[in-house]
């Protein structure tokens, strides 16, 4: 166990310590002395310290057990996002949160590292073979499409949409074939494409289906700040046009540490979830900003080290998930907040307020360490691959 413990990545707890220090004095800057919000950096102090628990906890834990019973994990992971369909809080327009007592846990955040581990699960079997677009694809994709759908209705887009990149980034590595990833993403994009000339070309129409057919006023106000500035309402386009402008007036070296004037007026909503990037850009500006990001791709340099001297079949396809699950929700709430995304509430890794995200992004760094520790031995004890039968599912038992 002492070797093991040794072969731990110190460039990734640095990384993590630096993190936490930048998320409680930015989360400070946008809460203090206001009611209801003040003492929010110590609350989320508390939630790094469980953090850290459980990165601790989990590096010392072998992953490739939790690649074993994917199934189980999945399985009751479906269950707990129906039961938000049940019994969820609603916050902010969409329904996915459980109370537990005073604590408040985001389902849908969890489901992230559910689906990476379950499908890494499902790809393991496939020994590195390619894989089959109906027995192997559609299936993966309807295993992403279950809670990608439940979490839709629940009216949580971004996370919804972190599980279909989870999907296409562990499908790439998983071995798809060069002609159905290409034909895959002439589709997507086709259908993306379609979808925003229509949005823009005829808008009155799209509108009106999202918000009467399917009944999802919440994405119109998401949409059209992003898509049609111009006819966006005040009330849609507040947050956007006002983020751009304090993340414009920091400059290089920004306003200086609670001196932003957007920030500390309070002009842009939920900078302490959400718009976080916002307080980065205004008080540090550029080199702030700009500092925040290489922080991030030294963290997903290493993980991808991680994963390319691992010896396992299942290490990489974990790490590979994770970093996917990362880069989304990185690109994503930067780009929303300068405009070039639409709003989708989600939230900054390791930076924004939330216990649920933050314990899961620790959740995922201990994972990954776990990779390291372990992944180094000369083939796991996970079941092995069946050979090959003609017109078997990758959903078929071993």
């Amino acid at each position: 166990m002492l070797q093991r413990i040794k072969r731990i990545d110190g460039s990734i707890v640095l990384i993590l310590i630096v993190l936490m220090g930048i998320c409680i004095f930015s989360i400070y800057s946008v809460t203090h002395g206001r009611d209801g919000l003040d003492g929010m950096h110590i609350t989320m102090l508390k939630y790094y310290a469980l953090g850290f628990i459980a990165f601790i906890l989990i590096t010392l834990f072998d992953y490739r057990l939790l690649v074993r019973y994917g199934l189980y994990i999945y399985i009751a992971g479906i269950g707990i996002l129906l039961s938000v369909s049940f019994f969820g809080k609603v916050k902010n327009g969409a329904q996915g949160w459980i109370g537990i007592g005073d604590l408040s846990i985001q389902p849908a955040e969890l489901f992230k590292l559910i689906l990476i581990i379950f499908l890494t699960t499902m790809l393991v079997r496939k020994n590195k073979t390619r894989l089959q677009f109906w027995r192997d694809v559609v299936p993966l994709g309807l295993i992403a499409f279950m809670p990608c759908a439940l979490v839709i209705v629940q009216n949580d887009l971004g996370n919804a949409l972190s599980y279909i990149v989870i999907l296409l980034g562990l499908l790439w590595i998983g071995r798809i074939k060069f002609s159905h990833a290409l034909i895959g993403l002439v589709v997507a994009g086709g259908a993306i494409l379609g979808f925003i000339l229509c949005y823009i070309n005829y808008h009155e129409q799209t509108v009106d289906f999202i918000e009467k057919t399917l009944g999802r006023d919440h994405f119109v106000s998401r949409f059209d700040p992003w898509l049609v500035p111009e006819l966006a309402s005040s009330t849609a386009s507040y947050q956007t046009k006002n983020a751009q402008t304090a993340i414009g007036s920091g400059g290089l070296k920004g306003e200086g540490y609670l001196q932003g004037s957007s920030v500390q007026s309070n002009r842009v909503p939920y900078l302490y979830s959400e718009s976080i990037f916002v307080q980065i850009g205004e008080e540090f500006g550029f080199l702030g900003a700009a500092a925040l990001l290489m922080l991030f791709f030294i963290l997903i340099h290493r993980l991808i080290l991680i994963a390319l001297e691992c010896r396992d079949r299942g290490g990489p396809l974990l790490i590979v998930g994770i970093v996917a699950m990362l880069l989304y929700q990185i690109l994503e709430n930067i780009g929303a907040m300068t405009g070039l995304m639409p709003l989708t509430g989600i939230t900054l890794p390791f930076i924004s307020y939330g216990g649920t995200s933050l314990l899961i992004n620790m959740a995922c760094m201990g994972i990954a360490m776990s990779v390291r520790l372990y992944g180094q031995d000369v083939e796991d004890d996970l079941p092995l691959p069946q050979p090959e039968a003609k017109g078997k599912s990758l959903l078929s038992k071993n």
